[in-house]
């Protein structure tokens, strides 16, 4: 199909004939974007906003032998006033160091939410290790937060038992975390 029957198909809405004339051009626009802006995605960005001025403005072109030169001006002017944009508000990556400061998350950091994650599996992991009745006070007194009458109710055991019981299960699970961690070594040859 001749350019000149393409354009007049484009100006009728034609989406086919639009990307068939997107395909012809797409090399020499993103080329001409690229040699501006030096960056192949910021290349590629500024040549779709690029073919969106080439479709708005397509009844100003009347003359198909016009058509490259006219698509090269629009192109060119363009990524000129894209650099002029970007210029006036440089992008992000060139602020100072010293700016970025007050552009920190206010909650917690991807590292603390590790480590704290972390803390939680290695304390699941011990509590894995403890025997039933150990692992059963911890969770109903410790995580569930229930009083030891409430947990002597379900239990069926006397409330000093459970908190002579709470009191070593603790013990027993802060000795299994340190084991874990690491820490077991050190702690046993200091007592």
């Amino acid at each position: 199909m001749d350019l000149a029957t393409l354009l007049q198909r484009c100006r009728e809405g034609d989406q086919l004939a639009w990307e068939a004339l997107v395909r012809q051009n797409q090399t020499r626009i993103y080329g001409l974007a690229h040699h501006y802006v030096h960056d192949r995605e910021e290349a590629r960005d500024l040549a779709q906003d690029i073919f969106v001025r080439i479709y708005r403005g397509l009844d100003a072109c009347t003359e198909p032998e016009r058509f490259v030169p006219w698509t090269i001006r629009v192109a060119r002017n363009a990524c000129i006033d894209h650099l002029r944009r970007r210029k006036a508000r440089p992008p992000r990556f060139d602020l100072p160091a010293e700016e970025m400061v007050t552009l920190a998350a206010a909650g917690p950091s991807p590292a603390d939410d590790y480590e704290a994650d972390a803390r939680r599996r290695l304390v699941h992991l011990a509590l894995q290790s403890l025997s039933e009745l150990s692992r059963e006070i911890i969770l109903l007194k410790d995580i569930q937060g229930l009083s030891f009458e409430e947990i002597a109710g379900m239990l069926g055991a006397p409330i000093g038992t459970l908190k002579s019981r709470s009191n070593r299960a603790r013990l027993e699970l802060a000795k299994k975390v340190l084991a874990l961690s690491g820490g077991g070594a050190a702690t046993e040859s200091a007592t």
